[in-house]
């Protein structure tokens, strides 16, 4: 049968191999040399990755050595094709319009017994060894993978999709060029939400919208600095930066108007703002970290999504990656004595919120 199988696949009569390994399966499905014809067929069809797998299974289960012989073949021939493939490919991404330009590949979180194969599709795509796949796939918050040409990152964010491995991937000119504005104060929520809020350029106005706009909403707390004198192991006084504070940003995603509208508990100007029902007035005396805490309850309540809090995780990896991106604004003012990368993280991680959640044109 075997023979047969083979003459049919060197005569490129496809439909009458795989008749006859159906046949074959019916009458002996245990057979080593089934499992090589099968393996032979999917690599004739050019589906290299199912041929590899048999292949391989085939060297872990069989002691025949003739079988054994031409299975080492077949995986060393699968692996050279897909080598092959994959640097074409990865070629032609290279060479289409835009794909010098700087972008991120982002791994989406995967839990339970979805890892392993999301692992051995980062594994397979990445070109890295099972273990170092494993210790890099997320499963609590996304995680920023690679920074690098848009061509070059968009080839391997579809073959991780495509290989059961969740992932996205933006371009550095995407988040620069999303509208971003921060929130003053809201001035009314009834008949709808008007907010005064100030342009990148600091130009104020005021926006109006439904609750039903916010198609998205993320929370994420940054670090504050202050330079503290501290001890060394021997003594002295020494000087060091270390975490005082840190500051709490809410950002709305207003996905039908192409833009991102900024709340942050350092700079909100509560004395402006009305007080959010059901009080009648803030709390007096004014306390900011109350009202601020109301304000959430309140979007919480009228928000249909629940919040994207998973930020913290996502910047913890981010941080060596900022500077390797072309300069953008942070649309964040914490009042900092020097710059701090967590603000380019949390303005990187919000935007890539809103650009995966966004509508394939």
């Amino acid at each position: 049968m075997y023979d047969l199988v083979s003459a049919a696949l060197g005569a490129q009569q496809l439909t009458q191999a795989a008749q006859l390994i159906k046949q074959w399966q019916q009458k002996n499905p245990q057979d080593p040399w089934l499992k090589l014809a099968m393996g032979q067929y999917w690599e004739a069809k050019t589906e290299l990755e199912k041929a590899q797998v048999i292949y391989t299974r085939l060297l872990q289960s069989t002691a025949n050595p003739k079988v054994l012989s031409q299975a080492r073949e077949g995986v060393q021939r699968v692996r050279d094709r897909l080598a092959q493939q994959r640097e074409h490919d990865l070629s032609a991404a290279k060479q289409q319009p835009g794909a010098e330009a700087a972008a991120v590949l982002v791994l989406e979180p995967v839990t339970g017994s979805e890892r392993e194969a999301a692992a051995q599709g980062l594994a397979r795509v990445m070109q890295i060894d099972a273990y170092t796949a494993r210790t890099r796939l997320p499963s609590k918050h996304w995680r920023l993978l690679r920074v690098g040409p848009a061509g070059e990152l968009q080839y391997f964010c579809e073959q991780l999709k495509a290989g059961g491995t969740p992932a996205c991937w933006a371009t550095a000119k995407q988040v620069k060029e999303l509208s971003t504005f921060r929130v003053e104060s809201i001035q009314a929520v009834d008949p709808q939400l008007t907010l005064v809020c100030q342009s990148s350029t600091g130009q104020r106005g005021t926006i109006q919208l439904a609750w039903r706009d916010i198609t998205q909403w993320v929370v994420g707390q940054l670090p504050i600095y202050e330079s503290v004198v501290d001890l060394d192991a021997r003594g002295k006084l020494k000087r060091k930066d270390a975490t005082q504070d840190y500051g709490e940003i809410i950002d709305w995603h207003l996905h039908g108007r192409g833009c991102i509208l900024r709340f942050c508990d350092r700079t909100y100007k509560y004395r402006d703002a009305i007080p959010l029902p059901p009080a009648e007035a803030f709390p007096s005396p004014l306390i900011a970290a109350t009202a601020w805490k109301a304000m959430k309850r309140y979007f919480a309540d009228c928000i249909l999504a629940a919040p994207r809090t998973d930020f913290s995780g996502f910047g913890e990896g981010a941080l060596d990656f900022i500077d390797l991106l072309p300069p953008f604004e942070t649309h964040i003012e914490l009042g900092r004595s020097l710059p701090s990368p967590w603000d380019g993280a949390f303005h990187l991680y919000s935007s890539l919120r809103f650009l995966a959640a966004s509508p394939t044109p």
